[in-house]
């Protein structure tokens, strides 16, 4: 059997319900850059040629207000998970603006394979990883 081919990941969501921290954080304290934003909704962000989509799941839960754009309703619970990849010279950069801005660096973990990945939380508690992409061999 065969598989329609896949190009990878256009775009992945995490849910926060302050969607402002939200904007400072990936957008002020990371800098990525905004693609769209809906009151306090939803906001997009580039991240390389995929999107972050960071949702409230208070708002997505809801059935759509526009039926020209037909998304069903959707929403999670709990803290997710994303990762950014970076170049390994830049992980102690990352590391060093993390603590300069008052965030705890969960964790500074280095791989069986001699990648290393830093974790920490965003506003809303999901975990954010800062990796170098040979941790995936």
């Amino acid at each position: 059997m065969t598989h329609p081919p896949i190009l990878g990941t256009l775009e992945t969501a995490l849910y926060a319900g302050d969607i402002d921290a939200a904007e400072a954080f990936y957008g002020g304290l990371i800098g990525l850059p905004v693609v769209a934003r809906a009151g306090n909704r939803h906001i997009f962000f580039r991240v390389g040629e995929g999107v972050l989509l960071i949702f409230n799941p208070e708002e997505t839960v809801k059935p759509p207000g526009n039926p020209a754009l037909p998304v069903p309703p959707h929403g999670t619970l709990g803290p997710g998970h994303y990762c950014l990849a970076v170049p390994p010279e830049a992980i102690d950069l990352w590391k060093h603006r993390m603590e300069e801005a008052g965030v705890t660096i969960e964790a500074d973990f280095h791989w069986p394979n001699g990648a290393r990945s830093i974790y920490v939380r965003d506003p809303a508690g999901n975990s954010v990883e800062f990796a170098d992409p040979a941790i995936w061999g």
